[in-house]
């Protein structure tokens, strides 16, 4: 009888390079057309609400979100309503992804942190869902005020550095907040918008680690990085909801993410 040895060791190589190569990170999105509008720009902003692979610019389908609003000084306003379906995909992507636009006109000055709650994303390659809370912070008419206050997620950033006029290699840093409080040694997962909104020039990784990076927040849940290249950064830090969702029966973990962008802009 031929021995089924070889076989074995072929499906234990196969499962080794399996769980070897890293799983991609996944971001909420939420990119508006600028980060600053000022009194010569056109007072009404673009949004785009995806859920992507950021560097790889691989997209996932995006069911319409359960929240989408904006909060100016202590107001927040419902913006679940203007949301628009669009349809999206890298390159190298057969099919197209259902993500979400929205226009919003700017009326007032100060702050304007735009957020999403999205509605939980089943994920079968990891057997759980995930859920990732999201913001971005646009200053409008010059008054600076409000980029710092929370919006009162489950799990958020609290930018710690003024979130917009960031020139290329200043350092960002923020505190990672669940439930209201910090998360000490957060572990906080940073990623590139490819081919980032007004730069056309495409990055391509030398090596995994290359896509994704990660730093350790401190014992206050607080961490900083230095971006490299003018465009839009994502910060994701992630962790596992207190509760379950339902999905077929069986009672899944959730990952939530506390997810914020910003945007650079090089030095001339």
């Amino acid at each position: 009888m031929r021995s089924s040895k070889p076989m074995v060791f072929v499906l234990a190589s196969a499962l080794f390079i399996l769980f070897a190569v890293p799983a991609p990170a996944h971001f909420g999105t939420i990119v508006p057309s600028d980060d600053i509008v000022t009194q010569d720009d056109v007072k009404t902003l673009t949004i785009a609400v995806k859920f992507i692979h950021p560097l790889e610019q691989h997209y996932m389908e995006m069911v319409q979100p359960k929240q989408f609003g904006v909060m100016h000084g202590d107001k927040k306003t419902d913006l679940l309503g203007t949301l628009k379906e669009a349809k999206g995909g890298s390159p190298d992507q057969t099919s197209k992804f259902t993500f979400w636009t929205a226009d919003y006109p700017i009326k007032r000055p100060g702050d304007y942190t735009f957020f999403v709650e999205p509605t939980p994303y089943w994920e079968p390659a990891e057997d759980l869902y995930i859920v990732h809370y999201t913001k971005v912070c646009v200053n409008a008419l010059g008054l600076e005020e409000g980029w710092d206050a929370p919006v009162g997620m489950e799990t958020e950033i609290i930018p710690m550095t003024r979130p917009y006029g960031l020139w290329t290699g200043n350092l960002f840093t923020g505190r990672v907040l669940l439930k209201g409080k910090p998360v000490p040694h957060a572990e906080v997962e940073i990623e590139y918008l490819n081919a980032s909104p007004g730069n056309i020039s495409v990055v391509i990784p030398p090596a995994d680690p290359y896509v994704t990076q990660v730093v350790k927040a401190d014992v206050d849940g607080v961490f900083s990085y230095a971006m490299p290249k003018a465009g839009w950064w994502g910060f994701s830090a992630l962790n596992e909801a207190d509760w379950t969702i339902d999905h077929e029966g069986q009672k899944k973990n959730v990952e939530i993410g506390a997810v914020y962008w910003v945007h650079t802009r090089d030095m001339k």
